[in-house]
């Protein structure tokens, strides 16, 4: 009877196979804690936006020109130090000196001015609903715009998601009489404002640096004019109105930054998801925390445009899935 060597049994493993599943291992553990970063980053940029009409509101007694023009003075040196911290500075020279991409950039700092004019309007003018109301239906203008100027096709569920929230639209200016001016200006003009934005080849940071770079001397030339006919609330209301006026140049950038750690962290159908965060928690602040009134007519709207978005959701999920949409 032969005796078998207890070694040779069990064979020795292989030290390539263990670093790879020890390199896969470290990998998997990497990528769980950047999509967890990246989570956190798309939570605070969100959450701030979504709380922004508290800043805002402090600030009801100052004219939204004045605050728009404050918001661009402080934030361009802020954004200007960080594109020379993250080395940039060749980008910008690139988009400045390229016909196509500085025309392009000139309309999406008229459009981002006029976004913000509106947004700070309407919060000052007891209207957050309203601006909630715009950026709840700005999903479907984007599909809207792709659809007109770019000649994308739709499946049908997102047609119906459009239709859903059309009719919304419809519905509260045939019961209050007028169009929901601040919602379609805020909706359309960050619409566009993305769409030609996609067409740059410039980042975030690089494009809003260059933004609020071309809206610095208008800014500085009216608060100049502000202060020298005796119109100026800055360093005239006292500290606290002035704290918060410098405080615009840090509340644009730094939710800019958690949302570009976040882009290059999430899928965009994710992010997608998370975009909802920011009207919902205006939505919430109107009616719960300023007393707007949330009549039959506008929750109808609202009805119909979150069937619009969980519609939307739907399909958007579907498509990123990989599963072929419906008949086109």
């Amino acid at each position: 009877m032969t005796t078998r060597d207890p070694s040779a049994a069990t064979p020795a493993p292989d030290p390539g196979a263990t670093a790879h599943a020890e390199a896969q291992a470290v990998l998997a553990h990497h990528l769980h804690r950047q999509h967890a970063l990246g989570l956190l980053y798309a939570l605070l940029a969100y959450g701030s936006w979504g709380v922004f009409p508290v800043y805002f509101k402090a600030l009801a007694g100052v004219s939204a020109v004045e605050v728009l023009a404050h918001r661009v003075t402080w934030a361009f040196p802020m954004l200007a130090a960080l594109v020379l911290r993250e080395r940039h500075g060749r980008d910008i020279v690139r988009a400045l000196t390229t016909t196509r991409t500085l025309l392009t950039l000139l309309a999406t700092t008229a459009l981002i001015a006029v976004n913000w004019l509106v947004y700070i309007y309407s919060v000052a003018t007891g209207r957050i609903l309203e601006s909630s109301l715009g950026y709840f239906i700005n999903p479907m203008v984007n599909v809207a715009l792709g659809v007109v100027l770019l000649r994308e096709r739709l499946s049908w569920p997102k047609r119906i998601a459009v239709a859903l929230a059309a009719a919304g639209v419809l519905w509260l200016t045939l019961r209050v009489g007028s169009l929901p001016w601040i919602s379609l200006t805020l909706a359309f003009s960050f619409g566009m404002y993305g769409l030609l934005r996609k067409l740059v080849p410039v980042g975030a940071l690089v494009g809003l640096t260059i933004e609020t770079m071309l809206l610095f001397p208008f800014a500085v030339a009216w608060l100049a004019w502000a202060e020298s006919s005796g119109r100026a609330v800055f360093l005239q209301r006292g500290r606290l109105t002035d704290l918060l006026l410098l405080l615009a140049g840090p509340l644009t950038a730094i939710p800019l930054l958690w949302f570009t750690g976040a882009a290059r962290r999430l899928p965009l159908s994710t992010l997608g998801f998370l975009q909802y965060i920011a009207p919902s928690l205006q939505f919430l602040l109107a009616v719960f925390v300023y007393g707007e009134p949330l009549h039959g007519a506008r929750l109808v709207a609202f009805g119909l445009i979150w069937a619009a978005l969980a519609v939307f959701a739907f399909a958007t999920l579907r498509e990123s899935r990989g599963q072929p949409p419906e008949n086109r």
